[in-house]
């Protein structure tokens, strides 16, 4: 038995747009896995290093500020009625 052809014509267009985005999307996968993960997997302590160091800048300066700024004063405690 033969398959059918579609009734309308933007049936048969949706099934060859479907068609291109799985291919795509295979592509896609295949390209995230080939190319970007294996880079991931070499560059991600380099970058987990550059994180640690920045953090490290950043809380300095936190410290520096802290050092800088006086302390605000105590609030006002309400009176007691």
């Amino acid at each position: 038995m033969a398959t059918e052809e579609p009734k309308r014509p933007w049936e048969q267009q949706l099934r060859d747009a479907a068609a291109h985005l799985e291919t795509d999307l295979r592509n896609v996968v295949k390209y995230i896995n080939d190319e970007v993960v294996p880079d991931v997997r070499r560059n991600g302590s380099e970058a987990l290093r550059a994180a640690a160091a920045e953090l490290h800048r950043l809380a300095q300066r936190m410290d520096e500020h802290a050092r800088k700024t006086p302390a605000p004063p105590p609030p006002k405690s309400a009176p007691k009625p």
